[in-house]
């Protein structure tokens, strides 16, 4: 890595750092979108240069394609988005701590954190899945209609 780094950057696991330009064209959105999302708790970069410039992990582009993911396909908002991340974290600080050897009363601790927090991810994925069925019957009630008029004047209904 180049001197202008900050020893923060240097420690960011010896891996490669990108440019906030060059994972923000990689990933289809722009650098004052990973801006906001740092400002939003969601995405921190690995290193900054002295001259204040971000740079990213290979990590931290995984990150910021789960964000999007979630925000794109699954179309959470980012609040929820945080709070999906913040347990996915804390569920991996779990399985980290249970591989150093733990004890049996610490491993049902975890196991019990655990359950509780996939609950309520499985909660924040049951009600995009309950909002996402009402506006499907929504759109087969309109289909309904559509198809009932069509026959009232005698059009051929295209079949959904």
């Amino acid at each position: 890595m180049g001197a202008g780094m900050t020893a923060r950057a240097r420690q960011a696991d010896d891996a490669a750092l990108h440019a906030i330009g060059e994972i923000a064209s990689r990933a289809g959105v722009t650098t004052r979108t990973l801006r906001y999302y740092q400002e939003m708790g969601l995405l921190h970069p690995s290193g900054v240069t002295r001259r204040g410039n971000r740079l990213y992990s290979d990590a931290d582009v995984e990150r910021l394609r789960r964000i999007l993911e979630l925000r794109d396909v699954m179309g959470f908002d980012l609040e929820r988005i945080r709070l999906i991340l913040q347990t996915e974290d804390r569920l991996a600080e779990l399985r980290a701590e249970a591989q150093r050897g733990i004890s049996a009363a610490r491993r049902r601790e975890m196991a019990r954190e655990a359950m509780d927090l996939n609950a309520r991810m499985q909660y924040e994925v049951e009600e995009k899945l309950g909002l996402l069925h009402g506006f499907l019957a929504e759109l087969r009630a309109d289909a309904s209609r559509y198809r009932d008029i069509a026959a009232h004047l005698d059009i051929e209904a295209v079949e959904s």
